[in-house]
């Protein structure tokens, strides 16, 4: 058993008791099982199972029971074999996303080309409004020069023939790629008010955030185990809340918590980190910040008897008491 000196030690980490020579039943052992001696019922006493107890390594005692599994696994959206990238994709960026996205990017060019006086040679004056139609190009171009990877975006217009990309020019002009990436915007200004705003530090793309979280979670009902971790998307523009992580090889960027499904890690639930801004549930406030992290992603999970596994940062005995005795969560570190 790796990491283990003493005979002796404070545990309640389930993967010590994988390996063992002792007579223990497997059913006991299973915590997948439906087997009562696998699942806490709501009615039992819980109490000895929060008391931390000195364990023998060499005669481990059976494991702490996990909570009944009330969830129902699945996936809400009708896939099978014929299924191609272009369904995953307008699953989760629907009509409604890419219409409001459209109505926002036709207001703002329309709002930034009246307030200003266009140059001689202004690409502004050559704008005509977009449609969905119109942006799904535009993204998949987007989405196709992380593929095709050139120093910068007009070599994808290059007619030399060293450089040339013809594919590009084929589907979209440059002046027009430039001129729905100057004026691509996804919220109302006149709409914002920051004092009732959940997050106003992501005004700007909240409707967006929230709309994927929305569809992430109705999507998909994750399996038992379920995950938290941090992701960290490169970012080296200005913003107040960019981190910069050494370590990691993208050292500049922004910050994501992401609740993910353990077996296939599908995202269920992201939370962008905007500082002391960041969006969480405020009956979490008194909690540290970790554990109201933990709290507000799992939120919607709460009560249904998942398995959470997290590592250090996230996990403290406050958050292992309020999802092992409140929220009847169980919790692996």
């Amino acid at each position: 058993m790796d990491g283990i000196d003493d005979e002796n030690t404070f545990l309640l980490d389930d993967e010590l008791h994988s390996d063992t020579d002792t007579d223990i039943s497997s059913n006991c052992l299973d915590y997948s099982s439906d087997d009562s001696c696998s699942e806490l019922s709501s009615d039992e006493d819980l109490s000895s199972a929060r008391i931390f107890t000195e364990v023998d390594v060499k005669n481990p005692p059976v494991p702490c029971p996990r909570f009944k599994f009330s969830g129902i696994p699945s996936v809400h959206v009708q896939f099978d074999d014929t299924s191609d990238v272009l369904q995953f994709y307008e699953t989760f960026i629907d009509f409604s996303l890419m219409s409001k996205i459209v109505e926002e990017t036709n207001k703002y060019a329309k709002q930034c080309i009246q307030s200003s006086v266009a140059r001689q040679f202004s690409k502004s004056k050559f704008w005509v409004e977009t449609t969905v139609e119109g942006l799904h190009v535009f993204f998949a171009l987007n989405i196709l020069q992380g593929i095709v990877k050139k120093p910068g975006i007009d070599h994808y217009w290059s007619k030399r023939y060293s450089t040339n990309t013809p594919f590009f020019s084929k589907i979209m002009s440059h002046h027009r790629f430039c001129l729905l990436q100057h004026y691509l915007y996804f919220s109302d200004n006149a709409a914002f008010d920051p004092q009732n705003h959940k997050c106003p530090r992501l005004v700007k793309v909240w409707p967006v955030l929230k709309h994927l979280n929305e569809k992430f979670s109705e999507t998909v009902t994750p399996e038992r185990d379920v995950t938290i971790d941090e992701s960290f998307m490169l970012f080296k523009g200005r913003l107040g809340w960019k981190q910069f992580i050494p370590l990691k090889r993208a050292r500049f960027g922004v910050k994501c918590f992401m609740l993910c499904e353990s077996v296939s890690g599908y995202v269920w639930s992201i939370i962008i980190y905007t500082g002391k801004d960041t969006f969480l549930k405020p009956e979490y406030s008194k909690l540290c910040f970790s554990s109201q992290i933990v709290l507000t992603v799992m939120e919607p999970l709460l009560h249904k008897g998942y398995c959470l596994t997290i590592d250090n940062y996230y996990y403290s005995p406050e958050l292992a008491e309020n999802l092992f005795h409140v929220e009847r969560t169980y919790m692996a570190h």
